[in-house]
């Protein structure tokens, strides 16, 4: 088995990044969800409310992050800039974490392009975020603005069965860019990743966090914000949580043990 496929998301629910080489920290992958889109009572905006968000692509380099979409131009925001404003957002069950705001531009700017007021904020220097989990969180996981869990990990032979199964219903195959994970893995049979419990890729060691409940936005094309009804209307006929048959799942949560390191495209997994 081995990576394939290495994803960051710069900004909650905007377009992803691929790489060939990335840097792991305490947080997760260097880079991935460090910044925020929030409403105007600073609460998380995700594709899931504001399918239009999918449709912002994201660059970044040293200095800048880049955000742009078609018709609407381009902003950049400084990656590191002195005399912002510190302030607090909330994400499902995480509230008053400190962030600190971007400024007027690029609030202005994502207003224009999603359609409704909004913010862009920054994981900063006072941003602190443990990982709740009971049963597998330990003293000094701690996560970005993700979900719940700092890395996502999926199987290109799962995509290969999920599709199979669409096509056969009449529906059109769905790229793996709908789950938005951060790692791929190649060389596995369908759904091995559900089984997985620790394991390795490059010097970074991995431990499953349960699999992922999947919701709408995994109907939203990431390129044009249209929904439809794949891909979770095909797994919801054979993906269902046995405990909860309200929740469809695809791909597996993970937490890093190794809170430092550089994982690369071709990079073996090994099964510890």
């Amino acid at each position: 088995m081995r990576l394939s496929g290495i994803f960051i998301y710069p900004v909650k629910s905007l377009r992803g990044l691929p790489l060939q080489c990335a840097t792991v920290d305490e947080l997760g992958l260097r880079g991935d969800r460090r910044f925020l889109v929030v409403d105007s009572e600073m609460r998380f905006l995700t594709q899931r409310t504001v399918p239009r968000m999918a449709r912002i692509a994201t660059a970044l380099d040293e200095a800048h992050l880049v955000l742009s979409a078609d018709g609407e131009g381009s902003v950049q925001i400084p990656l590191r800039q002195e005399r912002r404003v510190t302030c607090e957002v909330s994400i499902w069950r995480s509230t008053g974490l400190k962030a600190e705001d971007c400024g007027d531009e690029p609030a202005a700017w994502l207003s224009q392009a999603i359609g409704q007021p909004c913010r862009l904020v920054q994981v900063g220097a006072a941003f602190t975020r443990p990982l709740r989990k009971e049963g597998i969180a330990r003293t000094g996981d701690f996560i970005a603005f993700t979900d719940a869990f700092p890395f996502l990990i999926a199987s290109v032979a799962s995509l290969v069965e999920l599709n199979r199964r669409i096509v056969s219903r009449g529906g059109i195959a769905v790229p793996m860019e709908r789950f938005r994970p951060n790692l791929v893995v190649d060389g596995c049979e369908a759904f091995d990743e559900d089984r997985w419990g620790r394991f390795r890729i490059g010097g970074v060691t991995f431990q499953a966090g349960g699999p992922s409940v999947r919701c709408v936005m995994t109907t939203t094309d990431q390129l044009t914000g249209e929904r439809g009804k794949e891909p979770l209307s095909t797994l919801a006929t054979f993906r269902r949580n046995p405990k909860d048959s309200t929740q469809i799942l695809f791909a597996q949560n993970l937490i890093h043990e190794t809170k430092g390191g550089v994982i690369k495209v071709g990079d073996s997994l090994t099964l510890l």
